[in-house]
């Protein structure tokens, strides 16, 4: 398997794998809003491939505000279900982590489960809301929080 940049040749391949992995409503999700019309970040959108090349997994990263301060929505993450369980999740998420604040990100922002996503250094935002209908226990934020407040919306600059 080879993680690499997503190409515009790749971009059916990852909307079929994002609908095989989700649920058909995927769009319908609150976190869509702030994608609709909105460019992803190319730097943070990579696919995992296997030799023969199928893709396994796939990450997409978009640009968010809170208030005056920008992050990176992480998300949707995805790995073909003959591939879960292999760590290709973890690699994907890894990588945008570790890459994110040396591109001046230094804040990443998602929609998951808490228990999950603590092994990457994710922890529950208090005070940062997202558009409705979003359960305040599942927005995570990993890197400098501190003091940042307010209502998730679109960066369209």
């Amino acid at each position: 398997m080879e993680l690499r940049d997503e190409t515009t040749d790749d971009w059916w391949g990852v909307e079929t794998l994002y609908d095989l992995t989700f649920a058909p409503g995927r769009k319908a999700l609150s976190s869509y809003r702030l994608r609709d019309d909105v460019p992803p970040i190319a730097a943070f959108c990579r696919v995992v491939r296997s030799g023969d090349g199928v893709i396994g997994g796939a990450i997409r990263c978009w640009p968010i505000r809170i208030e005056d301060h920008s992050a990176l929505l992480l998300g949707p993450v995805a790995v073909h279900p003959t591939r879960q369980g292999e760590g290709l999740g973890g690699l994907m998420i890894r990588d945008v982590l570790e890459r994110a604040a040396p591109a001046g990100w230094p804040r990443v922002l998602l929609v998951g489960d808490a228990p999950y996503y603590a092994r990457f250094g994710f922890r529950p935002l208090n005070g940062v809301v997202m558009p409705p209908p979003t359960n305040p226990n599942r927005i995570l934020g990993h890197g400098p929080w501190a003091g940042i407040r307010g209502r998730v919306r679109k960066r369209l600059d």
